[in-house]
């Protein structure tokens, strides 16, 4: 496993961002794991969170010229991985989006630097069912940019809806689906699949891999890049 998602998956637990137990999703699907990133609450955190997401975002090899944080939580974590760059010596140009659009001032919907004609990273907590990371590639490609890939820190690589016998779908997970229909690439910090290997690599959270293998199980997604 690569050194940012072991490095990852540590400090998820110490900030208790990840934890182990009994969660309901807002899918309604009994997890034995839960990822909460607004658990990252202070600089210290951040700047370890936004390391990991540099070495994963330089080993994805995405060519982009602009950062974006999706309201409301890629905002903090697009300007962390901005000052991640910046001190390796890359100053990357960033922006965000309102949830509303402003009215008075500088008005609009967008904030930060200029999209035209800049290949544009986003960079969110999460992909649950996409509809933010949709909302976000509409906003980029209307003010000129040009989406360039994704970058979250945690792919449950799951299935958006279990199949049934009446309806056997595909076993794509959120971020399959929104690679697949928008052709952008999405990379991930770590997946359910480090996470495993990270459990059954240590003493303390090996007794859950079992609950975990039965999850992958049951909700699961075909094979990921």
């Amino acid at each position: 496993m690569s050194n940012h998602r072991v490095r990852f998956l540590q400090l998820a637990l110490h900030a208790q961002a990840l934890r182990f137990g009994e969660f309901i999703l807002k899918s309604g699907r009994l997890s034995p794991y839960f990822f909460n990133a607004g658990r990252f609450d202070s600089g210290a955190k951040l700047a370890e969170l936004a390391a990991c997401y540099a070495d994963a975002v330089e080993a994805s090899g995405i060519e982009f010229d602009l950062l974006f944080g999706p309201a409301y939580k890629g905002i903090p974590l697009a300007t962390a991985l901005g000052c991640e760059l910046a001190r390796r010596g890359r100053d990357v140009p960033l922006a965000f989006n309102r949830k509303e659009a402003k009215d008075h001032g500088e008005g609009g919907l967008l904030i930060g630097a200029s999209l035209e004609d800049r290949r544009v990273l986003i960079v969110d907590d999460v992909i649950t069912a996409g509809t933010a990371i949709r909302e976000a590639l509409g906003l980029i490609r209307a003010g000129g940019g040009i989406p360039a890939g994704i970058v979250v820190a945690l792919d449950r690589q799951e299935v958006l809806a279990e199949p049934s016998s009446e309806q056997p779908g595909s076993r794509l997970s959120a971020a399959q689906s929104v690679a697949a229909e928008t052709g952008v690439p999405v990379v991930a910090v770590a997946n359910l699949h480090d996470l495993l290997d990270f459990a059954g690599e240590s003493a303390d959270l090996v007794h859950h891999r079992d609950e975990l293998l039965a999850y992958r199980a049951r909700f699961g997604s075909g094979p990921s890049d």
